[in-house]
């Protein structure tokens, strides 16, 4: 019996329906009649739970059979779980997949992670969304990292990849304690309990959400994700990636401090030949979540980021 998973966790208290019994045609067009009842509500987004331990042919045959009356229907595959099995839902229809994004905490790593991503044959079917934590999901880096590390993450969310989504509002409020040391549940889980929030309460994080989407929604270079190239830096603390809209027109630069414990400083080689500036042509990098600007000249240039301040800088080249 096949239970959900996402490794390396086992809900082995949640096991699926026989999909393979003798009257499994019955079954599937019962299950797809759920999906036609909320898209009649106007639904339009399916965040489907662990698709991987259900048949593959099931899913094929359900988003075909919904897209061709409904093809404005976004289904998401919340599946933490083997790379080719996640690659394999991506194939068979999925319009977006979970990643590993939330584990991903190193410069190395995450050069290493959108590389595959974005330049290998993955771009042709893997549409990634990057979530900092999920309801099951409360990575290290939350718990020890405090409010700088929530930040840095929701921004590397919104900047890396076109799609994201995060689990509010524990994120918007900073909560990061876990069930217990090394486990990545949270305490006093709405799984399980009923909360109750403060809707109209503003945070610093709150904050750099509401102003990071009004810079994706005016930044094109943002809601792409295959447009990307890292610079080199001088420390390995510091994290540096350019983007640019196909126009060539709105090219965005963002520079990350990875540590949100320590102000962190270095050289970041601005990517010059990708963002279309000429070498030895003086350019403006304009904040766009501080406001402030500077002057830049050449490839190399100097930052600083603090974490108690602003650990990020979202850069429009202008």
């Amino acid at each position: 019996m096949q239970y959900a998973e996402n490794p390396p966790k086992k809900y082995q208290d949640v096991l699926p329906i026989n999909f393979e019994t003798e009257d499994w045609e019955s079954l599937w067009h019962e299950l797809k009649s759920i999906f036609d009842f909320w898209i009649e509500k106007g639904v339009t987004v399916f965040r489907v739970d662990n698709p991987h331990t259900k048949p593959f042919a099931f899913w094929e045959w359900l988003i075909r059979e919904v897209r061709e009356e409904h093809p404005e229907i976004i289904f998401l595959s919340e599946a933490f779980t083997r790379p080719r099995i996640m690659e394999r839902l991506a194939k068979i229809g999925f319009n977006q997949s979970y990643t590993y994004f939330t584990w991903r905490n190193t410069q190395y790593e995450l050069i290493q992670y959108l590389t595959e991503l974005t330049k290998t044959e993955q771009r042709e079917y893997f549409r990634p969304n990057f979530w900092p934590n999920t309801p099951d999901i409360l990575p290290e880096i939350l718990q020890n990292g405090g409010e700088p590390a929530f930040v840095t993450r929701v921004v590397m969310a919104a900047t890396l990849s076109s799609n994201y989504g995060l689990y509010g509002p524990v994120y918007e409020f900073g909560i990061n304690t876990p069930t217990a040391p090394g486990k990545e549940e949270y305490l006093d889980s709405e799984k399980y309990e009923i909360k109750l929030w403060d809707w109209t309460r503003e945070t610093k994080i709150s904050r750099i959400i509401t102003r990071i989407n009004q810079i994706r929604k005016e930044n094109p270079a943002l809601q792409t994700t295959w447009n990307i190239q890292f610079g080199e830096t001088d420390n390995q603390q510091l994290l540096c990636y350019a983007k640019v809209d196909e126009s060539g027109t709105n090219r965005m630069l963002m520079v990350v401090n990875l540590d949100p414990h320590h102000v962190q400083a270095g050289w970041i080689k601005v990517p010059i030949q990708f963002l279309r500036i000429l070498p030895g042509n003086a350019y403006v990098v304009n904040d766009l979540l501080s406001g402030n600007r500077y002057n830049w000249h050449h490839e190399w240039n100097y930052v600083e980021l603090n974490p108690g301040n602003l650990p990020v800088h979202v850069f429009r080249v202008e």
